[in-house]
């Protein structure tokens, strides 16, 4: 697991426990032991797993973890998905931090899986955006993996994408994909966000390799499509929704950027049920 997300654990407990569980260690003695049984309280997409495992790791290394699913798996409401076995003020102080990762991943995975059975059959592929919760971005672009997903740049610095700010500075599409060219290495895409075809058409003359269609109607952007022509790959981006989504693939776009995946998923309804061992 990623340092950074062992990082987001430690931050998510301090957060929560500060000087200490005050009701477990007033309640309850030391060495009683006790089981954990997480349950689903919807149907989904799980993920998100191995992170729950790791919340109750970090607060007791002995507690034992035994998955009865794996990230990916379909669910059904009431269905056991985990058993967690220790001490029984182990289990309950990380009980809180372990569901939060647990339905909001599973959230994301289950958004996630619904736009992607929206498109089944049509080559468009459905991808994520930066718009993640602060901290969670490697964990939330997982979780939309999960759910049948693929992920856009993980952050500013692993692809160019030229926006309408960018083009307002620049002066151009021309010259910010030139400017853009004689910096970054062969290996880098380099993608322009266009709002109207003549923007298509500087974009493709500019040889941008991804041409990001933003906020268009279905015909602008079936007319966008047939002007590319297989020069650049294309994107659509912009109001997209499970409603309009299968319209939005049928124009022949390569890519569906939905920031919906991550800014707007409902967290799945997770519990735990503790009893003594």
């Amino acid at each position: 697991m990623l340092p950074a997300i062992h990082d987001l654990i430690d931050l998510a407990l301090r957060e929560d426990i500060g000087t200490g569980d005050i009701t477990s260690e007033t309640t309850i003695p030391d060495d009683v032991m006790a089981k954990g049984i997480i349950l689903s309280m919807d149907e989904g997409i799980i993920a998100g797993l191995d992170v729950a495992g790791e919340v109750f790791h970090a607060i007791n290394a002995e507690v034992e973890f035994n998955k009865l699913v794996s990230d990916g798996d379909k669910i059904t409401k009431g269905q056991e998905l985990a058993v967690i076995e220790g001490k029984a003020r182990s289990l309950l102080t990380s009980e809180r931090i372990a569901l939060n990762f647990l339905q909001r991943l599973s959230g994301i995975a289950t958004t996630t899986s619904r736009y992607v059975k929206a498109i089944s059959g049509q080559k468009a592929q459905v991808v994520d955006t930066r718009k993640t919760t602060p901290g969670w971005r490697a964990l939330e672009k997982y979780a939309v993996r999960v759910g049948g997903g693929g992920n856009h740049r993980f952050g500013l610095y692993d692809a160019v994408l030229i926006k309408d700010n960018h083009i307002a500075v620049a002066g151009s599409i021309t010259k910010a994909v030139l400017g853009a060219r004689g910096h970054i290495p062969h290996t880098m895409k380099i993608e322009v966000e266009t709002k109207t075809l003549d923007e298509v058409q500087e974009a493709i003359e500019s040889r941008a390799d991804i041409i990001m269609l933003d906020n268009m109607s279905l015909d602008m952007m079936s007319e966008a499509v047939k002007l590319i022509n297989g020069k650049a790959i294309v994107e659509a981006s912009g109001g997209i929704k499970l409603e309009n989504i299968a319209s939005v693939a049928a124009t022949g776009v390569d890519l569906i950027s939905v920031g919906a995946l991550t800014h707007s998923a409902m967290s799945l309804d997770i519990s735990m049920d503790t009893v003594l061992k």
